[in-house]
């Protein structure tokens, strides 16, 4: 038996992994026919079932942070996921990118936190990818990923670090994913620009529904 779920009903060899279990409640009832909660252990709340392409499929929440989404992919991976898409948020560094922005991730660097040195980098699922990729279309520009322990510092300022977008978990599910033999790829929402700029709630949800309908695609083909 998994350490941190405990499933309810059978779990998809495919995956969506979102960090916030109501943004699984949401792609769930977007992306199945007829959702069943499969895990509510703990708050992170993981829905199973068919899509209209008749594909199962598994929505699972994560929680903050990469340390609690590398253990809740371990656990996955114990009961039977072998894809699994992260779709998440982000912060741009890009001056360039804009809420609402979509950002395909072509690789992940791994940062301590603020002050410290970057670390190795992880990359998708190569077949995933293109997969994600062609489902994406132009909606979404490939890019690279920070995900680093926090996004703000105790002033609330951005840390300074390479890449297109700062998040806090992409890093994380991609290197363990590689170690628990698990395909996976990321596509991230931007939800702040690099000043700060921020994100409609309404509109955020749009875009992730997208991004959602996208990814089960991509875990069908």
């Amino acid at each position: 038996m998994p350490s941190r779920l405990r499933p309810t009903s059978s779990v998809a060899t495919d995956a969506i992994l979102v960090g916030d279990p109501g943004r699984a409640l949401t792609l769930a009832q977007e992306l199945l026919e007829k959702p069943r909660m499969s895990n509510h252990a703990r708050g992170l709340w993981g829905y199973s079932g068919r899509t209209p392409a008749d594909a199962e499929l598994t929505l699972q929440s994560t929680g903050m942070g990469g340390p609690s989404a590398a253990l809740v992919l371990a656990d996955l991976a114990e009961l039977g996921v072998r894809r699994a898409v992260r779709i998440g948020t982000c912060a741009a560094l890009d001056p360039t990118l804009r809420p609402g922005a979509q950002l395909l991730v072509t690789e992940a660097h791994a940062w301590g936190g603020p002050g410290t040195g970057e670390g190795e980098v992880v990359y998708p699922d190569p077949d995933l990818l293109e997969r994600l990729r062609g489902e994406l279309g132009t909606a979404a520009r490939p890019g690279i990923v920070a995900s680093l322990d926090t996004l703000h510092s105790g002033g609330g300022a951005a840390p300074v670090v390479a890449g297109d977008a700062a998040d806090m978990q992409t890093a994380a599910l991609l290197g363990r994913g590689r170690a628990l033999g698990i395909a996976l790829a990321a596509v991230l929402v931007v939800v702040e620009s690099s000043v700060g700029e921020g994100f409609d709630e309404e509109e955020l949800e749009r875009v992730v529904k997208d991004a959602g309908r996208a990814a089960a695609a991509a875990l069908s083909a």
